[in-house]
Order: structure tokens, then C-alpha cells, then sequence
């Protein structure tokens, strides 16, 4: 099993499985973050990965997923949304689109 070494902020070096890690990559790019909960005090943590982590998180079997870098919905987004849902015909739109 392979053995992956961190650090807590609180409790220091700790060592976790691949299935202890989560990895969150940055949509287009060989970047992004990964995330733990740390053994001995619980904590979540969030650390950034660069291309040369993400090579050893993946290689080793870390799960991931892709990740936008959009940023949360604004109430305008949600505003044009909305107003999108009064018109008629907007769900055959949907539907033709796939």
C-alpha cells in the first residue's frame, strides 16, 4: 500500500493512503489542490499542488476531479437564468442541445 507524507498545520508530519486524499485539478492546466482530514486531530486541510505533486498524487492512484476556476454564481448570472426560464420553448432548447 502506498504511504503518502504531509503535514498538518496543527499536528505536524502525517502519513496517509491514497484513498485518504483528494485531489481537485484546475480545469485546462496541471495544477490545482489537494484536501485531507488529518488523523489524529480531524481537521480538514487544503493544500496547493503544483505539476510536480499532481505527477506523484495521480501516479500513485489518488482520485480526483476537475475543478472551474469561475468562481461562485453572481446574482446577475442568476437573474439572466431566470429570466431565460419565462421564456417559452427554453426546455425543447435544452433537449436539442443534448
Amino acid at each position: 500500500m502506498t504511504t503518502i507524507r504531509t503535514t498538518c498545520t496543527r499536528c505536524g508530519d502525517v502519513e496517509l493512503t491514497t484513498a485518504d486524499i483528494g485531489l481537485e485539478l484546475v480545469a485546462h492546466g496541471a495544477t490545482g489542490s489537494y484536501r485531507f482530514e488529518c488523523p489524529f486531530c480531524g481537521v480538514v486541510q487544503r493544500r496547493p499542488a503544483n505539476e510536480r505533486v499532481v505527477s506523484i498524487l495521480l501516479a500513485t492512484g489518488v482520485t480526483y476531479e476537475v475543478v472551474s476556476t469561475a468562481g461562485p454564481i453572481t446574482e446577475d448570472e442568476i437573474s439572466v437564468f431566470a429570466k431565460a426560464l419565462d421564456q417559452d420553448g427554453w426546455f425543447s432548447e435544452l433537449v436539442s442541445q443534448g
